[in-house]
């Protein structure tokens, strides 16, 4: 008869499993990360051939800063100072060849543009999220200075409806003291706990100091499934 693992092997074969899939996500996203397309629409997406994994987030939250964290590259995803540049489904794909896609969803609230303008950002999004087959898992950026937003509220239930499991990371945790981030860390994981398609576990990352980024990356290649 097998003998069962104690606690604390089990922790430690957790542990061994997320420092290989660290591993391999560095080398990985350290190979070909390319630019495909920006989609104004569903019928412009490529064919849902491989995962996808989509970032969503408040304008300014730093989602195009992120992206480049992760893929190891300097302006993949353009940053902007102006909120709402991103208005489009942007792709990239990962690998050589293609193992995975990564999608930047435009952003939402505080966007400086005309209100016709981001209903049909919403449209696309809400879109989307409910008729991509392929995607795996969507990463939702909120601002760690700030915590939940009545906006990140209203993303938060329109990914429940659409039954999309995510992410929650929070960024930019260089700009706030460490016992602040604590203290919004908690509330933020209390009340995605009452969303049945959030992931318990909180990611906190700096872009700007590389804090979380090799785990977020892991998270990512487990979450491809590749």
């Amino acid at each position: 008869m097998t003998k069962a693992l104690s606690e604390e092997e089990l922790e430690a074969q957790e542990d061994a499993r997320r420092a290989e899939l660290a591993k391999r996500a560095s080398k990985l996203f350290s190979g070909r990360v390319d630019f495909l397309l920006s989609a104004p629409q569903l019928k412009f997406l490529p064919e849902p051939t491989v995962p996808e994994i989509a970032f969503c987030g408040r304008s300014n939250v730093g989602k195009s800063s992120l992206l480049n964290a992760l893929t190891g590259r300097r302006s993949i995803a353009r940053t902007s100072v102006t909120p709402g540049r991103t208005q489009e489904l942007n792709i990239f794909e990962v690998g050589d060849p293609t193992l995975f896609r990564l999608v930047d969803m435009p952003g939402y609230g505080f966007a400086k543009a005309p209100v016709k303008v981001v209903e049909r950002w919403k449209s696309l999004v809400k879109t989307y999220l409910r008729g991509r087959q392929v995607l795996h898992r969507t990463l939702m950026l909120v601002d760690s200075r700030h915590g939940l937003k009545e906006v990140d509220r209203e993303m938060m239930r329109m990914l429940d409806e659409a039954a999309v499991s995510y992410r929650i990371v929070l960024t930019k945790t260089d700009k706030i003291k460490a016992s602040a981030l604590e203290a919004v860390a908690a509330k933020v994981a209390d009340e995605a706990a009452k969303h049945p398609a959030a992931f318990p576990e909180l990611h906190l990352t700096s872009s700007e100091k590389g804090m979380g980024i090799e785990e977020l990356r892991a998270a990512v290649l487990g979450d491809a499934g590749v």
